[in-house]
C-alpha cells in the first residue's frame, strides 16, 4: 500500500520488448470464466484500520455488510496490509528497514495470530473465509510482489522443488515504500513455483480475491505480473486478482486486461478536493478501456468515519463535503470503477448510508454501457452512460470550480436526445422539467447533478 507521495525521477516508460505493451505475455484463454463480470463492490480495512485491523474488526464490518449491503451488490470484504506481522500498528511501524513478518516453512506469509486468533494451530485464514461465505460474502487479502526478506534470510525451500529462497530472490530490488520483501528473478527456477505456492496456500484458506501491490508503479514489473497472474489462474478455486499501486501506463492496457479483473489508475486516493479533481482526467484517459471483467480501478472510496489507526490524519468522519462525496461517488458509478469503501461500517452515518445505498446510482456502475466524458469546459464537467437494456440515459454535470453555478443550461441534443422525457434527479428523487429539449438547474461548488432520462 503506497502511504505517501514518492519523489519519482524516473519516467513511466513501457516495457517494449517484454511482451506487456503490445503483446501480451499471459494470455486469458478464450474460454477462461469471467471472473467479475461487474466492477466489484465491497469493504477494504486500509482507511479506517491501517495495518493493525483484527479478526473482531472483520467480522464487525462483515455483519454489517451481509445485514444492509449484500442485496445492493456489495459482496467482498478485504483485509489489508499487516495480516502477517504482529505488532504492527503505526506509520514507524510500517516503514521500517525489516518490518516484523510470519513466515511458514515454504518462505510463505501466514496469519498473526494476535490480531486473528482463528489462525493459531495452522488454519490460517480459513475460518475467517468460512464465516464470510456463510454470510454469501467473499475474502479478499493484500500481498506483496516478492519473497518476504524472512524467507531469504533463513534460505527456506520452495514448496515441491529443490530450490531455495536465495535462488529466486533478487536483492536489487525492493518496493520503494515497503521493506518487507526482496523482488523475484522470474528467470531463475523455482521462482514462479514460488507464486504458485502462495496462491495454493490462499486457495485452501477460502481466499477470493487478491489485491497484489507493488506491481504497477514506479515500476511495471512485468514478469512479476505475469507470474502472479498464472499462479491465481492455475488453482481450481477462482480468485479476482487485483493490482496496485497506480498510475498504471495506460500504453499496458492490454496486457493488463489478460491478466487481471482489476488495476488501479491512481495514486492512493484519500478524502481531499485536489485528488479528487485530479482523478477526472484519469478517468478520461481510461475511459475507452472500460470492458466487462477488466476494470480501471479509481481506488476506495474515502467516505464516513475513518481512519481510526490508518497510516494518514487522526481518527475523523471524511473530509469530503456532503457535495464532494456526491461527486465522487457519481464519478466512481459513471466510470464504473470498482467499489470499496473504507469506513468502519458499524459506524456509519445515515448520509454515508444513504450515499452507497442509493440502488438507482448503484445501478449506472452495476449496469451501464457507453460510459464516456461528453465535455469539459471551465471546470465544467459532463458524463454519459445508457442503461443495459437503452431504456435510461444518465447524465452527471459536475461543478469542479470553487464557485456555484445557477440556472445551468444542459441541451439534451448533446446526447443526441429529441423529443418527450422524464427526467429524475437520482441523489434528491425530485423531477427535473425539460424546456425546449433541454434542462436548467443549479451546480453547487464541488458538486454534480445526476440525472436519469426515461421516455
Amino acid at each position: 500500500m503506497n502511504i505517501k507521495t514518492l519523489a519519482i525521477t524516473c519516467l513511466f516508460i513501457p516495457l517494449l520488448g517484454t511482451g506487456c505493451t503490445d503483446t501480451p505475455q499471459t494470455k486469458q484463454p478464450e474460454t477462461s470464466p469471467i471472473l467479475a463480470e461487474r466492477p466489484p463492490m465491497g469493504w477494504n480495512s486500509w482507511i479506517c484500520f491501517g495495518t493493525s485491523v483484527t479478526e473482531n474488526e472483520v467480522k464487525a464490518n462483515a455483519d454489517f455488510m451481509a445485514e444492509h449491503l449484500k442485496p445492493l451488490g456489495w459482496e467482498y470484504i478485504v483485509i489489508d496490509a499487516g495480516w502477517y506481522a504482529p505488532g504492527m500498528l503505526t506509520l514507524e511501524d510500517y516503514e521500517s528497514k525489516a518490518p516484523h513478518q510470519l513466515i511458514d516453512s515454504f518462505g510463505r506469509l501466514i496469519v498473526d495470530p494476535e490480531k486473528f486468533p482463528s489462525s493459531r494451530n495452522g488454519e490460517g485464514l480459513k475460518p475467517i473465509a468460512d464465516y464470510l461465505h456463510g454470510k454469501g460474502l467473499k475474502l479478499g487479502i493484500h500481498i506483496m510482489r516478492g519473497i518476504p526478506i524472512q524467507a531469504v534470510e533463513a534460505n527456506t525451500p520452495i514448496k515441491g522443488t529443490s530450490y531455495k529462497a536465495r535462488d529466486i530472490a533478487n536483492i536489487d530490488s525492493q518496493c520503494k515504500w515497503y521493506f518487507g520483501f526482496y523482488g523475484i528473478d522470474m528467470s531463475k527456477p523455482g521462482a514462479q513455483e514460488y507464486y504458485n505456492s502462495i496462491f495454493e496456500l490462499y486457495e485452501s484458506w477460502g481466499v477470493d480475491y487478491v489485491k497484489a501491490d507493488d506491481l504497477l508503479s514506479p515500476v511495471y514489473a512485468c514478469d512479476e505480473i505475469d507470474a502472479i497472474a498464472q499462479a491465481a489462474r492455475k488453482v481450481k478455486r477462482p480468485i479476482v486478482l487485483s493490482l496496485s499501486p497506480g498510475p498504471a501506463p495506460v500504453e499496458n492496457v492490454r496486457h493488463l486486461q489478460s491478466v487481471a479483473q482489476l488495476w488501479r489508475i491512481s495514486e492512493d486516493f484519500w478524502d481531499n478536493w485536489e485528488a479528487l479533481k485530479a482523478q477526472f482526467p484519469l478517468c478520461r484517459k481510461w475511459q475507452k478501456y472500460i470492458v466487462k471483467g477488466h476494470w480501471p480501478d479509481a481506488d476506495m472510496l474515502p467516505v464516513g468515519p475513518m481512519a481510526q489507526r490508518a497510516m494518514r490524519g487522526a481518527p475523523r468522519m471524511s473530509h469530503f463535503t456532503p457535495d464532494e462525496q456526491y461527486t465522487m461517488f457519481t464519478l466512481w458509478a459513471m466510470f464504473r470503477s470498482p467499489l470499496m469503501v473504507g469506513c468502519n461500517l458499524p459506524e456509519i452515518d445515515d448520509f454515508t448510508l444513504s450515499l452507497i445505498t442509493n440502488q438507482e446510482v448503484i445501478d449506472i456502475n452495476q449496469r451501464s454501457k457507453g460510459n464516456r466524458e461528453l465535455f469539459e469546459t471551465d471546470g465544467i464537467i459532463a458524463w454519459y452512460a445508457q442503461s443495459e437494456d437503452e431504456t435510461a440515459h444518465y447524465i452527471a454535470v459536475f461543478n469542479t470550480t470553487d464557485t456555484a453555478i445557477e440556472d445551468y443550461t444542459f441541451p439534451l441534443q448533446a446526447i443526441n436526445y429529441i423529443g418527450d422525457g422524464h427526467i429524475t434527479d437520482l441523489w434528491k428523487n425530485i423531477p427535473v422539467e425539460i424546456h425546449n429539449n433541454a434542462v436548467t438547474f443549479n451546480i453547487p461548488a464541488h458538486g454534480v447533478k445526476l440525472m436519469k432520462l426515461t421516455k
